[in-house]
């Protein structure tokens, strides 16, 4: 609506109102989740509370992208996901900007996304706490390095992940996996010598973990892609409007046996789990070529296998 104004006063506006509407909302988020400390009877009631509040946040939110933005919205996929049930959501990752597709696109269509974040995070002022109230997992990941240093610290992140997931089964939940760990960058995808020419290398452990904790009680798992067609895609050019269009394809998939088992003593587990994951990766490969061209998918394996 506000799209006649210059992109960088709508980033400025834009920025303002997220700022207001985060720190408007912690508040009784904080209250809520100091109730909830010192009255752990009524956890649960208190957790839908504070759910409630976080929609009214990403509700304001898009109303913002709404008032501000001009963005032609392509998604595909969202039929049949239900707000009572328990996903495990699979996303490739480009920019924070994906947090905010994500919530958007889901939004009252499944349960209230919670991220799997790094433990350094709990200090961004206003939602790091929003996030430990909310129950969102804070991980702490170590190198080889330093786990050969500290060999007793080896499969503490699987612990903390199992805990996580111990949080989860009380009330519906989508639990979000950014699969490759980090956003994309050409200088990361080089280095890695990914064999994917749009993602990099995807990490198995973490949702094979978290398929291991809660497999028997997912009801399905939501794979997304999503492409940003014109190449912007930063935090600062979608509030400022100068993303045109954002395309978004989800596909269901099913929670089997074949994808729930032991990943750390299991060798053979681990080595299908892996395989199932590259291939997985390999389509979605494909997908992002199809999407960006507006080809088939079965057109953009022959562009990509002749190039």
């Amino acid at each position: 609506m506000l799209n006649f104004l210059p992109t960088y006063i709508r980033g400025a506006l834009s920025l303002i109102l997220y700022a207001a509407n985060t720190i408007f909302w912690t508040i009784p988020i904080f209250a809520a989740a100091f109730l909830k400390l010192i009255m752990p009877f009524w956890k649960k009631h208190y957790t839908r509370l504070l759910t409630c509040i976080a929609d009214k946040w990403i509700l304001i939110n898009t109303f913002n992208q709404k008032l501000m933005n001009n963005i032609r919205w392509d998604v595909k996929g969202l039929e049949g996901l239900k707000q009572d049930g328990w996903y495990l959501v699979l996303a490739n990752h480009q920019s924070w900007t994906d947090i905010l597709v994500l919530q958007r696109i889901f939004h009252r269509k499944i349960p209230f996304l919670k991220f799997f974040l790094k433990k350094e995070l709990i200090w961004v002022p206003f939602l790091g706490i929003a996030w430990w109230a909310l129950d969102f997992p804070f991980m702490k990941r170590y190198s080889k390095a330093f786990l050969d240093k500290y060999p007793h610290l080896k499969g503490k992140d699987i612990e903390i992940t199992r805990k996580a997931c111990e949080k989860f089964k009380t009330l519906p939940v989508s639990v979000m996996n950014f699969v490759e760990g980090t956003r994309f960058t050409p200088e990361k995808h080089k280095i890695q010598k990914s064999p994917y020419y749009n993602l990099l290398n995807p990490k198995a452990g973490g949702v094979a973990f978290v398929l291991s904790a809660m497999g028997e009680q997912l009801h399905q798992i939501v794979n997304v892609t999503i492409v940003y067609p014109d190449g912007s895609k930063s935090f600062w050019d979608f509030i400022c409007g100068k993303i045109g269009e954002i395309r978004v394809r989800v596909e269901i998939l099913p929670v089997n046996g074949e994808i729930i088992g032991d990943y750390v003593n299991n060798a053979e587990f681990r080595e299908n789990f892996q395989k199932w994951i590259n291939s997985l990766w390999q389509q979605k490969d494909m997908r992002i070529h199809s999407m960006l061209n507006h080809l088939p998918a079965h057109r953009a394996w022959f562009d990509e296998a002749s190039s």
